[in-house]
């Protein structure tokens, strides 16, 4: 009979409670308030086009004017058909009043008046779309469009964006979602800068997203912009409660699985395989969220030499306290 091997002589930790703060960094992007592709509402020729690329323009501003001579041209013929209306509808109340008209024809002479009105109604609507104006205050972009040019309601004259109220959108990993609330505050950076801007979290989406298991959240930039730009790549940073229980062992303890994590545990010198879940760790120490309590001997040394329910011999404990 072979000599039988050695019983494998290794280091632990006990497993004690510590405070532990985490934080995450997570990307992000900088949205604007308002943005929006400008269309005409009507087809027709550009006769005047007033956009200035990157140019900051009030509400209501005129950025172009569609060709409008024929229907101003109707809207004279409207305004002579009223006029002329008007003096028969007058004339015929006056019969009336004398009975020398019927209510019928009076009533007909009355309508015609209303008629015209209305068309001429329907006419400055449509005089009013071939003037293009900027629905809101912001900064114009570029232009693919010029004086002269043809344009339908898919054509797009300019964008323009708002950039006085700034916001960051990121998606925070669901196991976050119920540490995080509206009003909570975060701060984060943008490329090319090394300056700290802060935001307040203002809202969040309906549900989590079932396919990146992640909830979108958006948060108001508060305080000075300048340096932020819609489109901005940002690195979001959230500091979430500390938790004063935690348990933590250190790196070299787990043990990876292709499904999961395990961690040896030493109980009355035999080994126990116990499977494990993690949170926040560090350059050397790993949180155990799942699997272990505080007073549990963890195996750091020699874990390729111990099997499952094997006996094991404690060299050292490595956080023994004096």
């Amino acid at each position: 009979m072979g000599n039988k091997p050695p019983v494998p002589r290794v280091d632990v930790f006990v497993v004690q409670s510590q405070t532990v703060s985490e934080s995450l960094q997570i990307p992000g992007t900088i949205v604007s308030e308002d943005a929006t592709e400008i269309h005409p509402e009507v087809s027709g020729r550009i006769i005047n086009l007033n956009v200035r690329e990157g140019n900051f323009v009030s509400k209501g501003a005129v950025l172009a004017k569609l060709y409008d001579a024929d229907l101003q041209a109707q809207k004279r013929k409207l305004q002579v058909q009223l006029q002329i209306a008007q003096q028969t509808s007058g004339r015929h109340e006056k019969l009336l009043e004398i009975g020398g008209i019927s209510k019928e024809d009076y009533a007909a002479s009355a309508l015609q008046v209303s008629n015209l009105r209305a068309d001429l109604d329907i006419i400055n609507t449509s005089i009013a779309k071939t003037v293009i104006r900027a629905p809101f205050s912001g900064k114009l972009g570029l232009k693919d469009i010029s004086t002269g040019a043809y344009v339908t309601p898919q054509s797009v004259i300019a964008t323009i964006q708002k950039t006085a109220d700034l916001k960051i959108d990121f998606n925070l990993p669901e196991k976050y979602a119920n540490q995080v609330h509206k009003g909570q505050y975060v701060n984060f950076t943008v490329e090319g800068s090394d300056r700290n801007y802060t935001a307040v979290i203002s809202a969040t989406e309906s549900g989590i997203d079932q396919n990146s298991r992640t909830l979108v959240m958006r948060a108001q930039v508060k305080g000075n912009i300048a340096g932020l730009t819609p489109g901005n790549f940002a690195k979001v940073k959230m500091n979430f409660q500390p938790d004063p229980n935690a348990l933590l062992i250190p790196s070299q303890a787990i043990i990876p699985q292709a499904r999961g994590k395990k961690v040896i545990v030493a109980r009355n010198g035999i080994a126990d395989f116990v499977d494990v879940t993690t949170g926040v760790r560090d350059s050397s120490m790993v949180q155990v969220t799942t699997g272990l309590k505080k007073g549990d001997t963890v195996v750091v040394t020699g874990l390729l030499t111990v099997k499952a329910k094997a006996p094991i011999v404690v060299n050292k404990v490595i956080n023994k306290q004096s």
